[in-house]
């Protein structure tokens, strides 16, 4: 049985993990709305990829007969002015995130939870990926971000990347 304040907190992430997704989905409106389609892209699945991460804790929790609680996800507050504010607040949220995930698993440690530490071992990986892919975008662009051709070498490739879906929900 999931100690009490351990599924809060997980519950609680939930609603963190819905709000990551609606504010890149912000984010990819931001871009597409510049024409940066590949940037869009990059975001659209981003979102993809957190509502993925929602849904691992949803499952987690349901498989641990704990009765989820669904809350209302806030509308973003980040006001989107310059090309690369989604891409600084990008990196300022994963790092947020990761600090939220490491609230749970020291409250899971806390209490000898080893079964949702093993599970939360999953989402400590994937936050350390997440920050990377954010420093590494706001990197690429404030070296090669203000050069029109280098902008679009950048903007392609990131429309390339294509969804697949988290492996955390690979056991569905």
């Amino acid at each position: 049985m999931l100690d009490s304040k351990v599924a809060e907190l997980l519950n609680d992430q939930i609603n963190k993990e819905m709000y990551s997704a609606y504010l890149y989905l912000d984010f990819s409106n931001f871009y597409a709305n510049k024409g940066l389609n590949g940037y869009a892209n990059w975001y659209h699945i981003q979102a993809k990829e957190e509502m993925d991460h929602a849904l691992g804790i949803l499952n987690y929790l349901q498989d641990n007969d704990y009765a989820v609680s669904l809350s209302a996800i806030a509308k973003p507050d980040k006001e989107l002015v310059h090309l690369d504010d989604p891409l600084k607040f990008g990196l300022e949220h994963e790092i947020y995130v990761t600090q939220l995930i490491h609230t749970i698993y020291d409250a899971a440690y806390n209490v000898k939870d080893y079964r949702t530490m093993k599970f939360l071992d999953w989402y400590v990986s994937e936050q350390g990926e997440e920050e990377k892919n954010a420093n590494d975008l706001l990197t690429q662009f404030e070296l090669f971000g203000n050069d029109p051709k280098s902008l679009y070498a950048l903007n392609n490739e990131l429309a390339q990347r294509t969804y697949t879906q988290s492996s955390i929900l690979a056991g569905e």
